[in-house]
């Protein structure tokens, strides 16, 4: 796979994960994954490695229940090495009643014309 195609699957998807932590709305970005997706985070009840889709829907659901209001996404830079795409960013939105800003950066594992891993990195976390 060419990076510009490893890149244009890797933005369809970003913008498909966007739309979901804005609206809560999952089902475009679910559509991408292979079903032996992997999701590594970072923190919280998801923390460590997980394997496959059911356990994808599961923890994007789980998101939306805690940025009931939504989540605001921009991105700052993006990276492409081999089929990972790397995705910093900065997010805003309301978490347990309180002012939420973040910076992260996700990863997007290419493969199949398909996103087979998630990982995402939070570089600040805090509350204002």
């Amino acid at each position: 796979m060419t990076e510009s195609t490893t890149l244009a699957i890797a933005h369809q998807a970003f913008d498909a994960w966007k739309i979901g932590l804005a609206t809560g709305q999952w089902d475009q970005f679910l559509a991408m994954l292979t079903e032996d997706f992997t999701l590594s985070f970072p923190v919280g009840k998801y923390q460590g490695v997980h394997q496959g889709k059911a356990i994808a829907e599961e923890f994007f659901n789980f998101v939306s229940q805690i940025y009931t209001e939504g989540l605001q996404v921009t991105l700052k830079r993006t990276h492409c090495v081999e089929n990972i795409v790397i995705f910093e960013l900065e997010s805003d939105g309301t978490m347990f009643n309180q002012t939420y800003h973040n910076q992260a950066a996700v990863f997007f594992e290419v493969r199949d014309n398909k996103i087979s891993g998630y990982r995402e990195y939070l570089a600040v976390f805090y509350r204002m």
